[in-house]
């Protein structure tokens, strides 16, 4: 496993939509043992493929308090969702940025596994609100698109306090 560079604000390449990924071979599984990897160094909860610059329908998520339950999820789609819920929302790609954002409090999730196998998954809350943002980063949608108001570097500070 290797750390992988985290796409900046800027880059193209994250208001691109992902191509499906067609071959689930080594290649792949390096991909997501990378991201998880990367995502657990930057303290993240989530991580598309295209913040570490590759266009594939790829996601990992992990939402868990001691960050150990990576979910894998290839060529992702939400199948359902209902309900709503508010909250703060931030990006590994836009660091020490944050945004109040609408998402839906149940999402379910149609993907297959490293594998090729299809599964589908159900999320509530935390988890409902990664799925959307990091299906969004394959549509080439980022979460500054989403929220209704930025945090100000005030109520950023006020927050870490």
């Amino acid at each position: 496993m290797a750390l992988r560079n985290i796409v900046k604000d800027g880059d193209e390449i994250l208001n691109k939509k992902c191509r499906p990924v067609v071959k689930f071979d080594r290649k792949l599984h390096t991909l997501l043992d990378d991201m998880a990897e990367t995502m657990h160094h930057a303290r993240g909860v989530g991580l598309a493929a295209p913040q570490v610059g590759i266009l594939r329908r790829v996601v990992v998520i992990d939402v868990s308090a001691d960050q150990n339950e990576v979910l894998e999820l290839v060529n992702p789609e939400i199948i359902a969702y209902s309900g709503e819920q508010e909250g703060l929302e931030g990006c590994l790609s836009f660091p020490g940025e944050w945004g109040i954002a609408k998402r839906p409090n149940y999402v379910k999730v149609r993907a297959q596994n490293r594998n090729g196998e299809e599964y589908e998954i159900e999320g509530r809350e935390l988890l409902a609100r990664a799925f959307c943002h990091e299906i969004d980063h394959l549509n080439g949608i980022v979460f500054k698109e989403k929220v209704e108001r930025m945090l100000t570097p005030k109520e950023i500070e006020e927050m870490n306090d």
